[in-house]
């Protein structure tokens, strides 16, 4: 169990975004976290992974554990030696390198060169580009890259940022397929996703973040049927035609879930 409890996360000692936030990712699990830009979703992935210090942040209050061991004061290759690994939002490759070089400082922590052939079966475009700069890559193979990059090391558990970002709908597609086949391989996945259907269609349990809390808290499916989720974060009144996201009885009704 990855776990989080009553997390408080403080950036340049004076903004508080993270208030309380508790979570949990059970072994072997699908679990999406869900919210608007400005939530907090990509400070809770930096607390899981070490890289709050990086970004001027630190927790103040709360703990972050793996299997009851606190590793929130850990480094980041500490915790990668724990078997947490982060793909980062925007995918961060290595775009002069080639694309088995990417693959290869995946696998620098804990080394796993190993791990190529692995990488390769579950993304085969890699294999076929794996002498080519990663910078001459479409947007869905440079995904592809960053994620087979984390799963160099074998990791326990995967955090996702926003994976699905500026990808086509058939690449959106293709990218979930991938997380449901590295979740069967036995890693866990913590998915943050703007595409609420897809995160939700794939996950066991799911989390609704507001303005550095969870507002909201049910098995995916639930989350699905709710009628708020639906409004706000699929755009479908219950009738299914689209709507606003700003009409105004919409944000009173946002409002009563941080009461």
């Amino acid at each position: 169990m990855l776990a989080v409890a009553n997390l408080e996360v403080v950036y340049d000692d004076v903004m508080l975004v993270l208030r309380g936030v508790s979570i949990e990712v059970p072994a072997g699990r699908i679990v999406a976290l869900l919210g608007a830009n400005g939530a907090g979703k990509t400070t809770l992935l930096r607390a899981l992974s070490g890289l709050l210090d990086l970004h001027d942040g630190e927790v103040t209050k709360g703990s972050v554990t793996l299997d009851g061991r606190s590793i929130h004061h850990l480094s980041p290759a500490a915790i990668v030696r724990h078997g947490i690994k982060q793909v980062l939002e925007g995918r961060r490759i290595f775009a002069e390198l080639t694309v088995e070089e990417n693959l290869k400082v995946g696998g620098y922590v804990g080394g796993a060169d190993a791990g190529l052939d692995r990488i390769f079966e579950l993304f085969p475009v890699l294999r076929v580009r794996r002498r080519q700069p990663a910078g001459y890559l479409s947007g869905g193979e440079q995904q592809m890259l960053a994620m087979g990059r984390a799963l160099m090391s074998d990791p326990k558990y995967l955090l996702l940022d926003e994976p699905s970002l500026g990808l086509a709908p058939r690449l959106v597609g293709q990218i979930k397929d991938l997380i449901l086949r590295i979740n069967e391989r036995g890693t866990a996945v913590l998915l943050v996703e703007q595409n609420a259907t897809m995160a939700l269609s794939i996950a066991g349990h799911g989390y609704v973040m507001e303005t550095g809390q969870i507002v909201m808290d049910k098995p995916a499916t639930d989350l699905l049927a709710d009628e708020d989720i639906r409004e706000f974060y699929l755009g479908l009144r219950p009738e299914g035609t689209a709507r606003s996201f700003r009409d105004v009885k919409h944000y009173k009704r946002r409002k009563r879930w941080l009461s």
